[in-house]
């Protein structure tokens, strides 16, 4: 399917428009609320200006989303899969949309308390509930939870994220301490510096490859919906097609308006709260969660940005000692995690019932 083919879907369709518009602004607030936890430990350490952190994080979270929907598209993929909507098209199109504006209800109220919520897990979260607001309202909309399904994929990504970023986070940081424990701290001190700024921007990176390519599975479910709206025979694939690329365009150009913004109340939150970082081990914990995240990407497993730099946070600054990890900061991210799935998928139900009911 063509561009012009597409674009006369919008026309046809004024409710690919909006959830087109919504999912546009689940992006800007992603850009707005998580890509600032990519650049939080190099402007906590102060290796880097604030001003020119959040530059860099725009540049690299575009590239991020632009490069990897041609090396990779298998998170995309996933994301798409969340939910089957049956085979009534318009209306699996008007339960997405209302998902959409869960997710953008929760990400603002996250933003709001300075909380560093995962819109990784609210988009899968809002998703699924207007999936199961359909199955309600008696559509033919199926979710899959077995074994090899998007929900497990993203089950397995979350627990091996945490355990990954904890450990790996940790033996980094103990590994660099033993290389360096003749070297004199001062002299060390400006190579881990620019390091740690090589090691922000590849964090900026994969948040883009990672984030953006969910955003481009959602955006393709609409697309996808909306030519099955109209003909039910057609086909259109993403993994396989490369004419979408505009779909990466648009992704990467509001995530990197939304990162222009920045989020100081979460960078506050994420480099400098949980625990007092140094660039040596700021580096340690920016390598780790772009490797974690890299790999996430590449096998289309959906995590959280948010989520794996904390876990690197805490395993990093574990080796201070366990006392010295703000815990009570890490227990309530822990449970803003845990409320996101019921809580936006709740918010998501209710307003796909709405939406149903009103257009159906």
């Amino acid at each position: 399917m063509d561009l012009s083919q597409i674009l006369n879907l919008y026309a046809e369709f004024p409710m690919l428009i909006i959830a087109s518009i919504l999912v546009i602004g689940v992006i800007f607030i992603n850009g707005w609320t998580d890509a600032p936890n990519a650049i939080a430990t190099c402007i906590s350490t102060r290796c880097i200006k604030p001003k020119t952190a959040i530059i860099m994080a725009a540049f690299f979270n575009f590239l991020g989303v632009l490069t990897m929907f041609f090396i990779s598209k298998q998170t995309a993929q996933t994301i798409s899969d969340m939910v089957d909507f049956g085979t009534n098209y318009a209306v699996a199109l008007d339960a997405l949309c209302a998902g959409m504006v869960g997710v953008i209800a929760w990400g603002v109220l996250a933003w709001w308390f300075g909380i560093p919520s995962s819109e990784s897990h609210a988009l899968i979260a809002g998703i699924t509930g207007a999936g199961l607001a359909a199955m309600t309202m008696g559509l033919d909309a199926r979710i899959d939870f077995g074994p090899l399904s998007s929900w497990a994929l993203t089950i397995y990504g979350l627990v091996l994220s945490c355990i990954f970023g904890f450990f790996v986070g940790f033996g980094l940081t103990k590994l660099i301490e033993l290389i360096c424990r003749k070297v004199n701290r001062n002299k060390a001190r400006p190579f881990f510096k620019k390091a740690e700024v090589f090691s922000g921007a590849a964090m900026a990176y994969v948040h883009g490859a990672q984030d953006g390519l969910k955003f481009i599975g959602v955006l393709f479910l609409a697309i996808e919906l909306a030519a099955k709206a109209k003909d039910p025979s057609s086909t259109i694939a993403l993994t396989n097609d490369s004419s979408l690329w505009w779909l990466a365009i648009i992704v990467a150009l509001v995530m990197g308006l939304g990162t222009s913004i920045g989020g100081y109340k979460i960078i506050k939150k994420v480099g400098m709260g949980m625990a007092n970082l140094e660039p040596y081990q700021g580096f340690a914990t920016d390598t780790t969660s772009a490797i974690g995240i890299l790999l996430s990407t590449l096998f289309g497993l959906p995590v959280s940005t948010t989520q794996v730099k904390t876990v690197s946070i805490m395993g990093v600054g574990a080796t201070k000692g366990i006392k010295r990890v703000k815990w009570s900061i890490a227990k309530d991210m822990v449970l803003t995690w845990l409320f996101t799935f019921p809580g936006c998928g709740i918010i998501g139900y209710v307003i796909t019932l709405i939406f149903i009911a009103i257009f159906r």
